[in-house]
């Protein structure tokens, strides 16, 4: 099935390419069926590429699903034009009124900083608690993840020596959860982090509940008992190029990264890196919306 998003949006180009099904709006419209909503909360500086990141996620699935774009007010965006902000995105203010079946907050690059000295921090927690009474279940991922667990649970990040960058081997902690059906006991996931939680703190949480973890790169998949809250400490969403993206980034900035770990063909930056977590990073997002998204979601958003 496919996954609905505005005609004009640039992410339709590079998923229609693929051979991706999108269905543009008008077409939507004409169809009687009521597609899961679900509204992303762009963190990211490089939006265009995250929304296609995700959107390719979203759209392979048997689901129908209507995607909006949420920004936050409090942060000037940088590396996207106003225009593509002012057409494809909404604010908090758009929404407040409104009731999705789904949230994603992504990641940003703000590990360092207190998550009370982050520019949208207040939007942020007005979005979050908006999402208790407005949104069936959330996806949190990577930063976005150690806000949710700050947030909703107060167990805060800590700074690691150096960043996590690469590709970690993890295994499952509860393989019967239905977020890994499918999952291999042992697979691939990508991180790219400053900071981390405390694994310890999570598992100790009445309410929480861990699902996957790696000995390398720690915590990566955790949820709440409850099913509303869900956290990614990785980025199952990044393109096979993603990471080298970001080293040649921070190499030409002068921060003198180490190369991401078992990414890069022998370490050699030279090389063209694999993808060896795209299966699981699909699954991932797959069975979130399946199973704790569309069978459970109420017809009438209202009744949320």
């Amino acid at each position: 099935m496919p996954i609905r998003i505005p005609d004009a949006l640039p992410a339709t180009a590079a998923l229609e390419s693929e051979n991706i099904f999108v269905m543009t709006e008008y077409r939507a419209i004409h169809q009687d069926i009521r597609p899961l909503r679900v509204l992303i909360l762009n963190l990211m500086p490089t939006k265009i590429a995250t929304e296609t990141q995700l959107m390719r996620k979203l759209s392979n699935t048997p689901l129908q699903i209507e995607v909006d774009l949420l920004r936050t007010l409090s942060h000037e965006a940088k590396n996207v034009s106003p225009e593509h902000l002012k057409t494809f995105y909404r604010t908090f203010e758009d929404v407040r009124n409104e009731q999705y079946d789904g949230l994603i907050i992504t990641g940003a690059p703000v590990e360092k900083l207190a998550f009370e000295d982050v520019d949208y921090w207040d939007e942020l927690v007005d979005i979050m608690d908006w999402s208790k009474t407005n949104v069936h279940s959330t996806l949190h991922i990577c930063w976005g993840a150690q806000a949710g667990l700050y947030h909703h649970y107060g167990i805060d990040k800590y700074e690691m020596p150096v960043k996590l960058s690469g590709v970690y081997e993890h295994h499952l902690v509860k393989p019967s959860s239905p977020l890994v059906r499918g999952v291999d006991d042992r697979f691939y996931a990508v991180h790219s982090r400053y900071t981390g939680v405390d694994l310890a703190e999570v598992e100790a949480h009445p309410d929480l509940e861990v699902i996957a973890v790696s000995d390398e790169a720690g915590l990566y998949l955790a949820k709440s008992v409850n099913s509303r809250h869900f956290f990614v400490f990785g980025h199952p969403e990044y393109d096979a190029d993603t990471l080298r993206l970001e080293y040649e980034r921070d190499v030409k900035a002068g921060i003198n990264p180490e190369v991401p770990a078992n990414y890069f063909p022998d370490d050699d930056p030279a090389r063209e890196p694999l993808c060896t977590w795209r299966a699981q990073a699909q699954l991932i997002y797959t069975n979130w919306l399946n199973y704790y998204v569309y069978q459970t979601t109420p017809y009438d958003l209202t009744q949320l």
